[in-house]
């Protein structure tokens, strides 16, 4: 037992508290027991309540883990979702690329060959060149070196090559060519003399 006045501990059955001398009435006995009685329940109500916050605590703790792992797979599904249609859209894109070139390489032109002729020695002879843009190449070889040695092309539109030797020029193939564009068909006479070989090929732009 406590005594009311100073506090200090003093006997239950005591009258008179030994420090201070107040009286001690059994109304202060049960006060202080009542006391005790009311401070053993506040140290319970307080224990409970110290328990209660912590297992809010865990449940709060586990319930922030598990909606950040619920986060964190909806996200890697998120961004396998985007790599899926980055790479839908990549290969859509290459497909679209390879008709790309496909068509730019179909629609590019190049030099073909519509005519070849040949032959040796001398004489002439006429040919039939188609309209267009047209590339003639012509080359020849004599059977030596003649001044009159030569390989001629000319065409009723007015154009022409050709290629000759002197009497001092080389025993060598000899080349010239001819380029024009005709709306329509074109006849070429090839006149050659003394050759050892001589070919005309005629090209069309398409």
């Amino acid at each position: 037992m406590f005594c009311p006045k100073c506090g200090k501990a003093i006997k239950d059955d005591a009258k008179f508290c030994k420090y201070c001398g107040t009286q001690i009435s059994k109304n202060n006995q049960s006060v202080n027991v009542n006391s005790d009685a009311s401070y053993d329940s506040k140290s319970n109500n307080t224990k409970i309540l110290v328990v209660a916050i912590v297992v809010a605590a865990i449940v709060l703790v586990a319930l922030v883990f598990a909606a950040l792992s619920l986060t964190s797979d909806n996200n890697g599904d998120d961004a396998k979702a985007v790599e899926a249609n980055n790479e839908s859209s990549v290969v859509v894109t290459s497909s679209s690329s390879s008709s790309s070139q496909s068509s730019s390489a179909s629609a590019e032109k190049s030099w073909v060959s519509v005519g070849s002729f040949s032959g040796s020695g001398s004489g002439s002879q006429s040919i039939s060149v188609p309209s267009g843009q047209i590339r003639i190449d012509i080359s020849a070889f004599p059977i030596k070196n003649y001044a009159t040695n030569h390989l001629y092309l000319t065409g009723s539109n007015g154009e022409s090559a050709g290629v000759d030797w002197g009497s001092t020029s080389a025993v060598a193939s000899k080349s010239d060519s001819v380029s024009f564009t005709s709306s329509s068909t074109t006849t070429f006479t090839i006149d050659y003399y003394e050759t050892e070989s001589w070919s005309v090929e005629v090209y069309r732009y398409q």
